[in-house]
């Protein structure tokens, strides 16, 4: 066996942080594929250590690293995503990142900025938010939060 199938096999890493991408329900299946893809790489380029090696087939074709830990995708309404936004946002030890329903209208990093940036944190349109912390400090942050059909 290989370096490789060995670690495959071995028993998997218990994460001390979680990562949660929340949707609204109300998305259509573009929106939620969309916003999360959004989401994600601002988790993925919140810190050094969060993104693994690159892949490598048995054929020595190389592939982009990815997150190393799972992301659970939740769904939820509008008020629990506002107290989940500011809940996350009061923490210190939380990264969060948003995506407002303004920015489906947008086509641009500097509009998808502009757009957040003229609405108060508290008057944001969430269509999702994503967060990594401490695990039991993200499952305060998500709760209300069901698991995405």
């Amino acid at each position: 066996m290989t370096d490789a199938t060995d670690a495959a096999r071995s028993d998997p890493p218990r994460f001390d942080t979680k990562v949660v991408v929340v949707l609204a329900g109300d998305l259509a299946a573009w929106q939620e594929l969309n916003v999360t893809a959004f989401l994600m790489s601002g988790i993925a380029t919140s810190e050094d250590d969060l993104v693994g090696e690159p892949y490598r087939d048995a054929d020595g074709t190389t592939y982009l690293p990815m997150l190393r830990q799972p992301v659970i995708v939740l769904t939820a309404d509008a008020e629990t995503l506002a107290r989940a936004r500011a809940k996350a946002a009061a923490r210190e030890d939380v990264s969060v990142a948003i995506y407002t329903r303004e920015l489906f209208d947008t086509s641009h990093d500097a509009a998808n900025r502009a757009a957040v940036a003229a609405v108060a944190a508290s008057e944001l349109d969430l269509v999702g938010i994503a967060v990594r912390g401490p695990r039991n400090v993200i499952d305060r942050v998500v709760k209300g939060a069901t698991f995405h059909g």
